[in-house]
């Protein structure tokens, strides 16, 4: 069997001209606005979503392979034997895996407009005679701008506190606007939805993506008075992580991407995932969520058919800042699988010239679920500042727990290849098919919070809430669920446990830090379909133990 050609976006010429020269002293680059020391590092994020746009990806025959598939080997069987051959090669991998695993990305809408202000953007699309809005919250580091600027998925991800501190800007993205959760496969839900169908194939790990590139359009349109476009960073944990990835791995203009903890349909190799003990089955992470795309179930019970994996995709981050975060301590996240991955990707930086670029840690003593970690604190410091403020130089790691340490050499069996320096050699024939839907895949990492099983009254809403403590704090992430009636807004109620006050909030308002709190909704969630559900978040010192939301709809 034959996965069908047709390319994912409308390949343009154009992008030609914004990646004239990939090539570099020992790294691949592409890059728009470059100085002569960050091309040398080769640390720059590209300056368009997709560099490799125009090239064409011929049909891959189906075939079984239990090794790690080799990023190196094209489609037609040829091996690249330069760096600039990674270009298209790149644009094979991102090909299939929109086919095979998350559904297509579609390519820039034909209209979006928008605002950036120091406290807020706001996103408005148009494409195929259908339009949507939706919008995130800013919040600025100390000194004066332009700032750099990391998209934190969920509102929960890295420790923004650091990444403030760094002089980095946090944009709090709201994911389950533009992707719902809890909704079926048939009947998905969202601004991506909203304009691609809501029986669009696409899962919505990637309608996520396709939300923070539209944040980047908008923030480039803005003339970068506030935020950098060409310093854009991302992070999130738990499925938030599996976000974080995909939106690293499908837009180049992100210039340092930041997964936590993402479990299956996240970082960890599918193929390694399926023989893991204890780790999410990727058929349970399928069916959890509409996370990856619809094609992805032919391949749950036979991940050996797939034509790629997630080293692969860890690749097409390259040369760009990558750190994996993950956690040993929880079988069910596939810490080892996520070790395999990136030893494997790590090769595709290594041949580009650029194994600086990437970090693993899985080595950490804390085992709470997207804990904030002291031994990740001064690596991402020193990736904040190589990739987004580009003032550093420092060398990445691979910090791999001994409890869930992968083999790499039992899962591969090809060599990694010398690549030439060259000159990039454009595309002599760019595809003219119009774009198809492709399936995507659901993450395998445990939600940090869970629905309440029976749906509450008509008119009325509920409120659950997870705790994420660590020593000193805790990030509090709430569920608002409306009843057998939509609501048209909300007020959660919550008495803080005595010592805690609240540092940071996200997808809410809120009365106080301290004590008897409530939170109403923003503009964006105050709207709940019936039986569906919003989050919002906040971050608090002292302990979270014992909180009982409650939730009166308005």
């Amino acid at each position: 069997m034959a996965i069908s050609s047709g390319c994912s976006k409308v390949r343009s010429a154009l992008v030609m001209l914004a990646v004239a020269a990939l090539t570099v002293v020992g790294a691949v680059t592409v890059v728009a606005k470059t100085t002569t020391a960050e091309a040398a590092a080769g640390i720059l994020a590209a300056g368009v979503e997709d560099d490799g746009a125009d090239c064409p990806v011929p049909n891959a025959p189906q075939t079984s392979n239990s090794r790690l598939p080799d990023p190196f080997r094209k489609i037609d069987g040829t091996r690249i034997s330069s760096k600039s051959d990674w270009r298209c090669r790149r644009a094979e991998i991102r090909e299939l895996a929109e086919r095979t695993v998350y559904g297509q990305k579609p390519a820039k809408p034909a209209t979006v407009s928008g605002t950036v202000s120091s406290s807020s953007i706001t996103v408005n699309v148009s494409d195929q005679g259908r339009s949507a809005s939706f919008s995130a919250s800013v919040q600025l580091p100390s000194g004066t701008g332009p700032f750099p600027a990391v998209v934190v998925v969920g509102g929960f991800g890295a420790d923004t506190a650091t990444i403030r501190s760094a002089g980095v800007a946090v944009i709090n993205y709201d994911p389950l606007a533009v992707g719902r959760e809890g909704t079926p496969r048939n009947n998905k839900q969202g601004a991506f939805y909203s304009i691609y169908g809501a029986s669009s194939s696409t899962g919505i790990l990637m309608a996520w993506a396709w939300g923070v590139s539209r944040i980047i359009d908008v923030i480039e349109q803005s003339g970068g008075n506030i935020i950098k476009a060409d310093a854009m960073g991302v992070t999130g944990c738990s499925r938030y992580g599996k976000g974080a990835f995909t939106i690293g791995v499908f837009d180049q203009r992100i210039a340092l991407t930041m997964p936590v903890e993402s479990g299956s349909g996240g970082v960890g190799a599918f193929r390694a995932i399926a023989g893991e003990s204890g780790a999410q089955p990727l058929s349970s992470a399928y069916s959890e969520q509409p996370w990856l795309g619809d094609a992805f179930s032919s391949f749950t019970g036979s991940p050996n058919t797939l034509p790629i994996d997630t080293h692969q995709m860890v690749g097409m981050i390259a040369p760009r800042g990558l750190f994996i975060m993950d956690n040993p301590s929880i079988d069910w996240l596939g810490a080892r699988s996520g070790s395999v991955a990136a030893l494997g990707g790590a090769e595709v930086y290594k041949a580009l010239g650029a194994g600086d670029n990437i970090t693993y840690w899985s080595d950490v003593q804390d085992g709470t679920h997207c804990a904030v970690r002291p031994e990740w604190r001064t690596p991402m410091q020193q990736f904040l500042q190589k990739f987004l403020l580009k003032t550093g130089n420092a060398a990445g790691t691979m910090r791999i727990s001994s409890r869930k340490a992968g083999n790499l050499a039992e899962w591969r069996d090809w060599q990694t290849p010398t690549l030439a320096d060259g000159p990039t050699t454009p595309p002599t024939n760019p595809p003219t098919t119009p774009p198809t839907t492709g399936p995507t895949t659901p993450p395998t990492t445990p939600p940090t919070t869970r629905p309440p099983t029976t749906p509450p009254a008509g008119g009325a809403c509920s409120a659950t809430v997870s705790i994420n403590q660590w020593t000193g704090g805790f990030v509090a992430t709430v569920r608002v669920t409306a009843g057998s009636a939509p609501v048209s807004g909300w007020t959660v109620s919550v008495t803080l446990p005595s010592g805690a006050t609240i540092s940071n909030a996200w997808n809410t308002n809120r009365s106080g830090n301290t004590g008897a709190v409530q939170f109403t909704n923003v503009s964006f969630n105050g709207n709940i379909a019936a039986g569906q559900s919003t989050e919002f978040g906040f971050q608090s010192s002292g302990t979270g133990a014992g909180m009982a939301p409650t939730c009166a709809a308005r």
